[in-house]
Formats: structure tokens, C-alpha cells, sequence
């Protein structure tokens, strides 16, 4: 199947953020969307806050530390 110019760019336009991950993916063997463990060290204090906003969301602490990062 052959695609004309105007329909690569009409499909590359609607799924761009699939393309980019993939081409992520070429580079770095990760997809973005994939989940790590890593060790941190945090103050007790930080810590704290970050139970009690948890408490209080609902949420866990890595999805409150993922929403905090995206708007940076």
C-alpha cells in the first residue's frame, strides 16, 4: 500500500506523540511511559509532607511527584 504525500503528513500529524516515543524508544531502549524504581534520599521533613499530601489526595507519592515534575 502506498500513501501520497498529503496522507503521510495528515497520519504523522495525528499520531506524533506515538512517533516521538518510538523514535525515544530507537535511542534509548525506554519507553517514556515505563516505569522505574530508584533510591532517593529525602529530609524527614519532606518526607512528611509528602505522606500527609498523600493522605490527603489519595494519590501515591510517586503520582504526586510525577504531576509536580510534568510542569516543570
Amino acid at each position: 500500500m502506498q500513501f501520497d504525500n498529503k496522507t503521510i503528513r495528515k497520519i504523522m500529524k495525528k499520531y506524533k506523540e506515538d512517533f516521538e516515543a518510538l523514535e525515544e524508544y530507537d535511542k534509548t531502549h525506554e519507553l517514556l511511559f515505563q516505569r522505574k524504581r530508584i533510591d532517593i534520599t529525602l529530609s524527614v521533613g519532606t518526607i512528611n509532607k509528602l505522606k500527609k499530601l498523600k493522605e490527603k489526595t489519595g494519590k501515591p507519592v510517586s503520582v504526586l511527584i510525577e504531576e509536580k515534575l510534568k510542569n516543570v
